[in-house]
């Protein structure tokens, strides 16, 4: 069986890791390509974007697909529009890692907002050290907030991009260490915590210090994400995987679709 994995997630390289040597799935992983070193995955991996709802509709047929597992971002709502609508104009069986929302606690303070721009504002008038957990592409939005001192994280430098004034980097990619987080946001006197609501644990450790700190979390809410058949996890997508091919036709190539 052909499978296509959109990936970018610990859940797709997760899966990638489960159907490697499996004989029984010939599966290719896809990349958006944001990150410009990815971690070598043991599947065949494409980097790149599609072209929009045809031209991955185009590349399913061509490539012979039988199933799809999208394991992209929470935050990644376009692919998922496009291969909702690719796979249905197909009739491609289609599945969706979807990873739970970080929940608020006692003692969190958040301040919940619906774009990285709303964010910027939500820091307020008065100068303070922000800690910007988020993407290199969502860093523009806090030009329009100059008087902070911003410290961001990101996996690559953020190009060349519009930056506020006073912003300084550090590189790193998670899973990050709880202890670690603690002491960064002590030591560098971080006023607010930027941040997606990601889920998952391996970027948790920043959420978990700000509420022993009781350091305000402005929390991007996530866009409304369509999907497949709604799944928690990569050995749940292999079961589901696994159920296709039992179901399948005796000829499942797509290629005359």
């Amino acid at each position: 069986m052909r499978v296509l994995i959109l990936g970018g997630t610990t859940e797709a390289s997760e899966l990638a890791r489960l159907l490697a040597d499996d004989g029984r799935f010939a599966a290719t992983l896809s990349l958006a390509g944001r990150t410009v070193a990815p971690r070598p995955q043991p599947l065949p991996t494409r980097i790149g974007g599609f072209g929009g709802t045809a031209g991955l509709e185009a590349w399913l047929r061509d490539h012979a697909v039988d199933a799809v597992i999208d394991a992209t971002h929470p935050y990644a709502d376009q692919i998922s529009r496009n291969v909702v609508a690719a796979c249905a104009a197909l009739a491609l069986p289609l599945a969706s890692i979807r990873r739970a929302a970080w929940q608020r606690e006692d003692g969190d303070r958040w301040i919940e907002v619906d774009s990285s721009e709303a964010a910027a504002e939500a820091l307020g008038a008065i100068a303070v050290r922000v800690f910007l957990s988020l993407g290199r592409l969502e860093l523009t939005a806090f030009a329009a907030a100059p008087q902070h001192h911003y410290i961001a994280r990101t996996i690559d430098p953020p190009g060349d991009i519009l930056l506020p004034p006073d912003i300084s980097f550090i590189s790193d990619r998670g899973p990050f260490d709880a202890v670690k987080e603690h002491d960064f946001l002590v030591q560098e006197r971080i006023a607010f915590v930027v941040s997606k609501n990601s889920g998952g644990t391996a970027t948790y450790p920043k959420i978990a210090a700000a509420r022993r700190l009781g350091i305000p979390v402005v929390m991007i809410a996530r866009p409304d994400k369509p999907h497949g058949v709604a799944l928690e996890s990569a050995a749940a997508a292999v079961r589901w995987l696994e159920d296709q091919l039992a179901h399948a036709p005796p000829s499942t190539s797509r290629r005359s679709v």
